[in-house]
This record gives structure tokens, sequence and C-alpha cells, in this order.
């Protein structure tokens, strides 16, 4: 499967503001994005995480909140307590590097177990090692691991909560139970839809964000700061309109008709489609004239023309310059105009989703422009409905990562406009549940990626279940046992594990709980 051109560089400086990274790993996030993306051109065969003989992705740490104490990033085991690396010579275990104090495993199983087994079975399927259509998904122990899990918490009885699992330790094989905390169960068959266990965890991740916020408003990166306020404002429940009033007041705060910082229209698009959401929600005046700041912002920083190309670029980036019109219009980079290797599908998408909201809110679109955008996400677009990286196809049966089509695709199904718009939707909705096995591993941050992929599968219900019952594995194995918040697991791209590597996904998955509750626009509450 042939890849779009990736701009290392700044690929890892994106991720790096996005995530909250801070700049002493850029460089070595550079290196490991440069590793990837090579990896990732020459072999699609070579899924659970792509990992390197260096050790990376197992070797990188954070140095802040509770995962500071496990000595990297590993997967995380559910409410185990176990943290757990796969390895190259036993492809069937899940080797043990760390167990959190006081959690259930903790006192019975120790670092350097491999776990051959759970749930009464051993482990008989590989994990592979990569990126690719052939790859993706968790087959191998990791899966094999989830289901046993999830029958130990839905079981009755005396047996609910025991999960059996089966050691090696040393030339010595044991077997031992753990005892789970299970009052939640399992997640139900068509969860988050009528799932008690999901309303009970979206409910405690809610309280848990809400604590989370800056005094200034604000969650960290520009993903944290949408998606958090977007769970509690779809909630509309009073002990959290405060913090959503705050997150608002915050981005208000923070934006601007012109603004000259870096990487900043992620910072944007995020605003405007929050800040619609809210103004839907209340009505409060004041909101419209920020978000009519933002528009004025968005549609300067918007590519529409070859006077746009930085100088710049014609020395850093020859190839990707356009030379001729129409190239690359319509579209938004990472920063005004046309920099760097010029606009992607990723933050085009969330620009036009921007652009639809405030439409729906009153404030006035120039429909040129915004079909302009639809035009991008439209050329980069396989006839299978998969979106590329910018606006040309790669291939039109091949498929990676989905949030790029998430984005495409919620955007398209809220398009003011007369056209096809809601038919491409249900098309990049269909792809999306039709290759649900790409969920977790979207390029630069891929939880951001789940969301997206998620509200754009639920403009068709068929979809949006494929897409939850093949990633019931991620929701089990992400959740934590100490705190009952979600893990950044391990990926495929490798990108940005720091200091956030709970707060990021726990506001996505608590923003995916609230998608049944439509409660937002973008979740299919009626617009009036």
């Amino acid at each position: 499967m042939r890849q779009p051109h990736l701009d290392h560089g700044e690929s890892v400086r994106c991720y790096a503001r996005l995530s909250g990274a801070s700049c002493a790993s850029i460089s070595c996030m550079r290196i490991l994005l440069a590793l990837a993306t090579n990896a990732i051109i020459l072999s699609t065969a070579v899924a659970q995480v792509h990992y390197y003989p260096d050790g990376r992705p197992w070797s990188q740490r954070t140095n802040s909140g509770p995962d500071k104490v496990a000595p990297g990033w590993f997967y995380n085991l559910g409410v185990t307590g176990i943290r757990v690396e796969l390895v190259e010579d036993a492809p069937t275990h899940l080797v043990v590097r760390h167990v959190f104090e006081g959690s259930p495993a903790a006192d019975m199983v120790k670092i350097g177990d491999h776990i051959v087994g759970a749930g009464g079975k051993r482990f008989q399927e590989p994990h592979q090692n990569g990126y690719g259509m052939s790859v993706f998904g968790p087959d191998g122990p990791i899966l094999d691991f989830a289901k046993a899990l999830q029958t130990a918490l839905g079981a009755k009885g005396k047996n609910k909560g025991q999960l059996k699992i089966e050691l090696s330790r040393g030339k010595k094989t044991q077997r031992v139970t753990l005892q789970l905390a299970a009052t939640l169960g399992d997640y139900g068959k068509t969860f988050p839809v009528r799932c008690s266990k999901s309303e009970q965890i979206l409910a405690e991740l809610l309280d848990w964000l809400k604590d989370q916020q800056r005094p200034d408003g604000s969650f960290g990166s520009p993903p944290d700061n949408m998606f958090a306020p977007l769970a509690m404002l779809s909630s509309g429940k009073e002990e959290h309109q405060e913090a959503v009033e705050r997150a608002a007041r915050f981005h208000a705060r923070t934006t601007k008709a012109k603004d000259h910082d870096s990487l900043i229209n992620w910072r944007y698009a995020a605003a405007g489609i929050f800040l619609s959401e809210y103004y839907l929600a209340t009505k409060q005046p004041w909101v419209q004239d920020e978000l009519r700041e933002i528009y004025e912002f968005l549609t300067h920083s918007q590519y529409t023309d070859q006077s746009q190309i930085n100088p710049k670029a014609y020395e850093s980036h020859p190839d990707a310059v356009p030379k001729k019109a129409g190239v690359k219009e319509g579209g938004w980079g990472h920063n005004p105009g046309f920099e760097g290797y010029g606009p992607i599908a990723m933050i085009t998408g969330q620009g036009a989703l921007a652009f639809a909201l405030m439409r729906h809110c009153g404030v006035g679109v120039d429909q040129e422009r915004h079909e302009a955008a639809y035009d991008f996400l439209a050329r980069g677009t396989g006839k299978n409905g998969y979106v590329w990286y910018g606006d040309d196809v790669a291939s039109h049966s091949d498929f990676a990562d989905m949030g790029r089509t998430g984005a495409a695709g919620i955007a398209c199904w809220l398009s003011p406009w007369k056209g096809d718009y809601k038919k491409r939707a249900r098309q990049h909705a269909r792809l999306i549940g039709e290759h649900p096995e790409s969920f977790p591993d979207t390029h630069g941050s891929p939880t951001m990626g789940m969301a997206f992929a998620a509200l754009a599968a639920n403009v068709d219900k068929k979809s949006f279940r494929k897409l939850m019952n093949a990633n019931r594995w991620w929701f089990t194995l992400s959740r934590c046992a100490d705190d009952g918040t979600f893990y950044y697991q391990p990926n495929r791209d490798n990108a940005g594990y720091g200091g956030d590597s709970r707060l990021k996904p726990t506001a996505v998955t608590a923003f995916i709980f609230s998608i049944p509750q439509r409660n937002l626009a973008i979740t299919g509450k009626p617009i009036r």
C-alpha cells in the first residue's frame, strides 16, 4: 500500500504541539517518525504495535501522572494492573514489565513473567508487528487476553471477576487467579448504546475531567480542549456547565481575527467546533461574535491562491509546492496559507466542519470558500470512500487509519449546502464500518482520530455498531485499575506518549460514550 508523503520534522513538531509533548522530546520523535514512515513505505507486512529492535516504543516514558512509575510505554491489560510488552522471540506471549501496587495482580504477577494464556486457554495466534491493511487489528495474545477479561468481568455468581491466567516464570509454568473488581460487569452487547456500564463510566470520567481543567479553563492540547468540554456539554448536567463555560471563555480569550502563532490552524478549528456547539446549546449572544472572529481567521488561513505560498516552501519542500492553480486549494495546513508540505486532509476536515457548524449558528459563511474545502477532501478521497493524506489519492481500493475519513465524513454530514454531501458522508461511514480494525492507529494523534472516526460512523447505525464491536477490546484493556481512567495504548504511529497518557484517551472515551445521547449537532441533535 503506497503511503502519501510525510514531512518528518513538521509532523513531529505538529504532534508535539498538539499532544503537549516537551520540546526536549521533539528531536527523539523526529527520528522515531522518520524511521516509522520509512518502514511503512517499505513494508506492509512487518498488528498490535510497530516496534523496533532499539526498544522503541517500549522505552518511551512519561515523567508525570500515574504512569510515571512504569518503566516504559507498554500495553495496559485493563483493570488487572498489568503492563506488558510484545517481543519478537515470543510472539504468543505477553511479557510483564510493570504491575501497579494495590492492583489485583500485585504480589501475584511478577515483572519478567510471560503470560501465556488467560481464561483457561493458551494463546495460540502470534502477534504481528507493523502497519498496513493485512496487519491492522489486535489479533493474537492481546485480543485473546481482552476476551478472557471480558468473560471474567461479565461472569455471574462465585466466578464473577475471577480471571485465570497462565504464567511462564523461568522454567516453570504457574496458574494464578486474579480477583477483579467487577461491580460494573462487562460492556453490554450494544455498548455504549443502552449500556449501564458505559453510562456509569461516562459519569465517572466527566467528574474526573472536570478536576483536570486548568485555572485558565483549558485542558491542554487542541484535541483535549475540544473533546473534554464537548463531552461535558453533551451531558447537560448542571454540575458540569461551569467547567464548560470556563472552556468556552478560554477559547474566546485565546482566539482573534489575526493571529501569528505557530501550528495554529488546529487550535482555531477546535475552537470553532466547540464554540459552535456551545452556542447551539446555550444561544448566548456573545458567542456569535467570537465565532465571527474565528471565521475571519480561518478564511485568512485557508489556502485558496498561489499568492499565499510562503517563499520558504520553495527551499524546504520544493516538490510539494503547487506548480499550477487548483492544487491544494481549499485546504488548511498546520499554518495559514501554504508552508511546508501545505494543506492536509485531517485539518481540512475539521475546518470544513467548523464552517458548517458556524453557518448553522447564523454566522455568514462564504459558500464558495466552504465548498472549496469540500472539493479538497473529495480530491483526496478514493472510490472506496477512504480519505488520504492530502488532496490526491494514493489508491482507490486501499485504506489505513480512519481519522481523516472521519473528519471528512462528519463535515459532509453537516454541510449546509445542496449537493451529494449526505451521500458522501454515508460512504465514509460505511468504509469505517467495513474496516474498523485501524481505529486506534491514526497518524499524529490516534485518540483524536478515534473521536472523528466514531462521529462519522455514527451517521450510519450499522457502521457505528461494527466499529464499536470490533474495538471492544480497546475499551476493555485501556481502562486502568487505579482510577478508572483510560490509557493511551501503544500504536503503530508510535507518537507522543507523554504527560497526557491518560487525559486525551479519557477525554475521547468520554466523548465517544456520549455520542448515543445525541445532545450535540455532531452527534445527531436536530439543529434549530
